[in-house]
């Protein structure tokens, strides 16, 4: 724990990750959100669902293209406009009784305008600390996130359904508001330019380990949306045990992502990690129906989840120009939407088909494939034993007189 003090005394460190964290805060909340709404204000999940879909798509598409953007314009700018966007799409949402139509075009342009928030932070992380410290801060930020996914469920589930789905929606967007500008206007935030990419959109994906880590983000987040599916579907929306559940499973998060932030990282960790959390999704099979027993299993599966996030956060970092650290952060975090809607999908037709039991097998699918392709592959993660996870400066001819 004394990276972590370490971490905790450097000047900016704490500001700028509260600041995130609240700036993503919305990201658990939208989901949930417009599900109720929507379908209160049409009667439809069917609806409820194309909007969200909508919503999805527009972040998957957006993701590599406006962190690019931020070494274009700024960081500020981009992030300032873009926030700007996005809580005018969800505020219209709220208040306007839009048909259909009108709500998935709103929901396109709020998935189009989500803030590339995450990448942002990831690529101020190497110019806030030193080298030596990057590891840890990247395990750190990969376990705190799990408050995210957390509180927020519980905040809009409470807001939506106890007082009004308008004034759940209209919390996403002053929540939005202000730790966006929490986040932007951060000293730190200022302070880091990024250098506009030389390379064509998309090019940095011939790097292995973006390559990597976006293919088994789709997989490993897959899983987890999988793992929630099937929790859902075996206590009920309004099981408490879900909730509890689903808790446990980000304890499991929290307390192996903390416990792994000094642990020196070689191309082997990111399967050895998943292989943690395949063996907690298989344990969940024995016992589907026992929730003390799936929150141990969960608990297993979750002390893996956060270490091998972390590490695909390094070798990424590790492995690209600083230039192209926002895009690559993009790309990865496109395949793990893409992941979770798969995930989702999957587990639902498998719980129609045989019930609960589907979505832990559909689960156990996906993290056994993004374990093996972590293990199949491992040569295209870099050695971080005996280096730090920096990122590659930029270099550019410099002229000389002869």
């Amino acid at each position: 724990m004394s990276s972590y003090r370490e971490l905790a005394r450097t000047p900016g460190v704490a500001r700028i990750i509260a600041a995130q964290l609240t700036a993503r805060f919305p990201s658990g909340m939208i989901s949930l959100g417009l599900l109720i709404h929507v379908e209160h204000l049409t009667h439809s999940y069917a609806a409820a669902g194309v909007v969200l879909a909508a919503v999805s798509i527009g972040q998957a598409v957006a993701g590599p293209v406006t962190s690019r953007w931020m070494g274009r314009w700024g960081m500020r700018r981009v992030l300032t406009i873009l926030t700007a966007i996005y809580a005018a799409a969800i505020a219209t949402i709220a208040v306007a009784p839009l048909p259909v139509p009108a709500l998935v075009a709103l929901g396109l342009v709020a998935g189009l305008a989500t803030p590339p928030v995450q990448s942002a932070v990831r690529t101020i992380y190497p110019k806030l600390v030193n080298a030596r410290q990057l590891t840890a801060l990247y395990s750190l930020d990969a376990s705190l996130q799990e408050m995210i996914w957390v509180l927020a469920p519980v905040l809009i589930t409470f807001l939506a359904l106890q007082v009004s789905t308008v004034l759940g929606l209209l919390a996403v967007v002053v929540i939005a508001i202000g730790g966006g500008a929490w986040f932007i206007l951060s000293p730190e935030t200022g302070r880091v330019r990024i250098p506009p990419s030389r390379s064509a959109l998309g090019r940095v994906l011939r790097k292995p380990t973006v390559l990597l880590a976006t293919a088994i983000g789709l997989l490993f987040i897959g899983a987890a949306a999988a793992i929630e599916a099937g929790i859902v579907a075996t206590f009920g929306e309004g099981g408490v045990e879900s909730g509890l559940v689903l808790a446990v499973f980000a304890l499991g998060s929290l307390v192996g992502g903390l416990g792994s932030g000094s642990i020196p990282m070689s191309p082997w960790s990111t399967a050895r990690r998943l292989g943690i959390v395949a063996v907690g999704t298989a344990l969940t099979l024995l016992w589907v129906d026992n929730p003390w027993w799936l929150g141990g299993a969960l608990f297993v599966a979750g002390v893996g989840f956060a270490p091998a996030l972390a590490v695909m956060l390094s070798s990424t970092s590790a492995s690209v120009k600083f230039s192209e650290t926002a895009e690559a952060y993009g790309w990865i975090n496109t395949g793990q939407l893409l992941g979770a809607a798969l995930g989702s999908m999957a587990a639902g037709f498998a719980i129609d088909g045989i019930g609960s039991i589907g979505a832990y097998v559909v689960s156990l699918t996906m993290i056994v494939g993004a374990a093996l392709v972590a293990a199949v592959f491992h040569r295209g993660f870099p050695d971080l034993r005996h280096r730090d996870a920096s990122p590659i400066p930029d270099t550019e001819p410099v002229q000389t007189i002869t």
